[in-house]
């Protein structure tokens, strides 16, 4: 007669042989002028162990994991329909429409994004600005609208994107632009804000490896454990055609966020131009960069750092990133001359 600690041992080896390896669940779609993509590998047994029997078997698993996912994208539209500047009924556009006559309440996280947009809108020598919508909206770039607009309507819109007249009331929680005309674009932000409240919500619900992709955005949890290493983050080179890499890095538990001239743009009589306008000038920024990449903790950082450095000089860009604690960069001239900070070691393939 066995034991009952043999018996115990029998059952656990049994029970191991009979539950398959763990897979990453993903899911697409497009959202926000990009295509989003969210992998994640089910949530450990040892994370579920409150669970009964049954449900730590791999299809449990996995069912769970497509639960978390149906969360995921029902946060992804929630915030798009707070934060997008291109749907008419979004809670941001409201707040445009009422520009120059009354303060409109707000969720506590749009007040928050706005609020950190305002103070880095601010900011001496920052080129960011969520004030300049007008401008965005006159030029169109990147959509099918898009045009050269005259001088006089670009020194209207400059006329309209003073982050200044964005009035806060964190008291009441409204927000005000105080002149007609004015409109918040809260691109250069919301991507990253997004993804850093996606990964804050699967590490609640303890997934320990992910991959968070909202398109130029990504965010990261953990390592790819099924591959035993960091994530390998391709970097595209800005001269050949999407999904052709010319460099890799490796990353867990980070953010990789990348902006770039090289896919927005109108050509017009043979002149290109950009997306990225200059807030002083109201054309296309003059740049010697066709990308730059931030490696930061938080995704809304990375956001915020490729925003503001965009139209500094390569090297003066370097000097700043290295005075800064807990960034890296990575910039790809127009020439295709690649730069990037001490505290990275990317693999180069070109």
């Amino acid at each position: 007669m066995q034991s009952a600690d043999k018996i115990k041992q029998t059952a656990v080896r049994h029970y191991r042989r009979v539950v398959p390896e763990r897979a990453y669940i993903s899911r697409s779609t497009h959202l926000m002028g990009a295509t989003i993509t969210i992998s994640l590998l089910p949530p450990s047994n040892d994370a579920q162990a409150e669970h009964t029997a049954e449900q730590l078997q791999s299809s449990k698993a996995n069912c769970l994991a497509e639960q978390l996912l149906d969360d995921v994208f029902r946060l992804l539209n929630i915030y798009n329909q707070r934060f997008s500047a291109n749907d008419a009924n979004s809670e941001l556009m409201q707040v445009n429409q009422a520009a120059g006559k009354h303060p409109v309440s707000v969720n506590p996280e749009l007040f928050e994004l706005i609020q950190i947009g305002k103070e880095q809108s601010l900011l001496p020598a920052s080129h960011l600005n969520i004030a300049i919508g007008p401008l965005i909206q006159t030029w169109r770039i990147g959509f099918d609208d898009a045009r050269i607009p005259n001088n006089a309507e670009v020194a209207h819109a400059l006329s309209l994107t003073d982050p200044q007249l964005i009035k806060l009331d964190p008291v009441n929680c409204t927000v005000f632009l105080a002149k007609e005309g004015m409109k918040l674009d809260l691109g250069c932000l919301a991507k990253g804000y997004i993804a850093d409240k996606i990964a804050d919500y699967l590490e609640n619900q303890h997934v320990t490896s992910a991959l968070i992709n909202l398109g130029g955005n990504i965010k990261t949890i953990g390592d790819n454990v099924l591959a035993d290493r960091p994530w390998q983050i391709g970097i595209q080179d800005p001269r050949q055609p999407r999904g052709t890499n010319l460099a890799v890095l490796p990353i867990c538990n980070q953010s990789v966020v990348t902006s770039g001239t090289y896919e927005r743009k109108l050509q017009v009589k043979g002149r290109t131009y950009h997306h990225i306008l200059d807030r002083e000038t109201g054309y296309p920024v003059d740049t010697q960069l066709a990308s730059i990449t931030i490696i930061s903790g938080n995704s809304l950082d990375g956001e915020i750092w490729t925003t503001r450095l965009y139209g500094e000089k390569p090297r003066q860009l370097l000097a700043c990133v290295e005075q800064e604690k807990g960034i890296e960069a990575l910039i790809v001239t127009t020439d295709n001359r690649v730069y990037y900070s001490s505290g990275i070691s990317p693999e180069l393939l070109a």
